[in-house]
């Protein structure tokens, strides 16, 4: 059997190699600590009006894909998230603390599928219909109204106001067509 390469490392035992950058001593990237990045990122996200809902940071290739979700009442609009996606970028290529190393970014609004865990995101998910466990129960209806000490839904035609400690996560289902005969549009 041959040597094994010292630039290929051996494998089963994790050892990445001389060749790798990933080798202690290298000259790749340090891993983004995410709440280093979440601390240089929200007071530009806020700055822009927008609500932070996330960052995340995954590795794409030889780059790290930073991802950056945010949201505001009545939705983020395109030329807000574009704003906020240049302050963010001059941000990041100005701070060697966050990383080193190339970065895609990617700044985003949150899709429907998004789990409704805070007052905010029930409060933009009024009028849609939601599943959600109340008391540990499954449960689907329509959000009615939004307070500070929980949410109001029709369940089944009932309005049921349920606080917050109560409710689960929710998720809002994807209707493709409304009841137009109930009042629903």
């Amino acid at each position: 059997m041959a040597p094994a390469d010292p630039r290929r490392g051996d494998p089963r035992r994790g050892d990445p190699g001389r060749g790798d950058p990933r080798r202690a001593g290298g000259t790749s990237r340090r891993p983004a600590d995410r709440s280093r990045l979440h601390d240089l990122v929200a007071p530009l996200v806020a700055g822009a009006g927008l609500d932070l809902e996330d960052v995340t940071v995954a590795t794409a290739g030889r780059r790290a894909l930073v991802r950056v979700v945010v949201d505001a009442d009545g939705g983020a609009d395109l030329d807000a998230i574009a704003r906020v996606s240049g302050a963010i970028s001059e941000a990041l290529d100005g701070d060697d603390a966050a990383f080193v190393g190339p970065f895609v970014l990617e700044v985003t609004s949150p899709g429907v599928d998004r789990p409704l865990r805070e007052p905010r995101h029930w409060r933009r998910a009024s009028g849609r219909l939601v599943e959600v466990a109340i008391d540990g129960e499954p449960a689907s209806g329509r959000v009615v109204e939004v307070t500070d000490d929980g949410v109001t839904l029709d369940l089944d035609g009932q309005a049921r106001h349920v606080c917050w400690a109560r409710l689960g996560a929710g998720r809002v289902r994807v209707e493709f067509s409304r009841d137009e005969q109930n009042g629903n549009d």
